[in-house]
């Protein structure tokens, strides 16, 4: 609580920050601060999101700044927890890719690299790299371990939509304001590839795919 606070956000330049620090956070319990105190989510509202509340503290603070000082511009840092570990997001939007996934990692990356030369990402010659040594064929896993990390990948697909609509919501909140064609957004999302912590495959997923 005495700081020092200068490496903080408000310490950066910000005049807000609402958010968590550190990683690994939970998105349904998360370690919040609010500037540099500590705050609590509700803990009444069981379908409370990190990525929903985060969207409307921005909505809130835009629209409150614009009424008080609309010829001043503003700077949004707009930083959810998406798509890093842990992945939490409600059955619902996962659900909405269950089986999507089913054809495995080998053939996903097939699509995934086609949908880059189709869209231009990369250039429509370019070759796609083999499969590292490292990591197995999609057929030489069995069927536990098929089932559990296509869930896994259902999980990741759900996350990303949900926080892409919920940007969504702050795009659209902008518009509703007239400030759209004024305002410059730069928008990146993803992580810093898969995560290597536990091995290739941790014991206790496989515990939990068996559940």
């Amino acid at each position: 609580a005495a700081g020092p606070f200068d490496r903080w956000p408000t310490g950066k330049g910000f005049d807000y920050w609402y958010g968590f620090q550190g990683g690994e956070a939970s998105q349904w319990h998360t370690p919040l601060y609010e500037n540099t105190v500590p705050i609590e989510p509700p803990h009444d509202d069981p379908n409370w999101h990190f990525s929903e509340a985060i969207a409307e503290k921005a909505i809130s603070w835009l629209s409150q700044q614009k009424a008080g000082a609309p010829d001043k511009p503003f700077f949004m840092y707009f930083a959810p927890g998406a798509c890093h570990s842990p992945h939490h997001v409600a059955k619902e939007w996962a659900d909405k890719y269950k089986g999507k996934f089913d054809h495995g990692w080998d053939r996903q990356r097939e699509i995934a690299f086609e949908n880059q030369k189709k869209l231009g990402l990369v250039p429509k010659g370019t070759k796609l790299t083999p499969r590292p040594d490292s990591i197995p064929s999609w057929e030489s896993r069995s069927a536990d371990e098929k089932r559990l990390y296509a869930r896994m990948q259902e999980v990741f697909a759900g996350f990303l939509e949900h926080v892409d609509a919920q940007i969504g919501k702050v795009v659209d909140a902008i518009e509703g304001m007239g400030l759209r064609d004024d305002t410059l957004i730069i928008y990146v999302v993803g992580d810093n590839g898969p995560s290597a912590e536990g091995s290739l495959t941790p014991k206790q997923l496989l515990e939990i795919g068996h559940e």
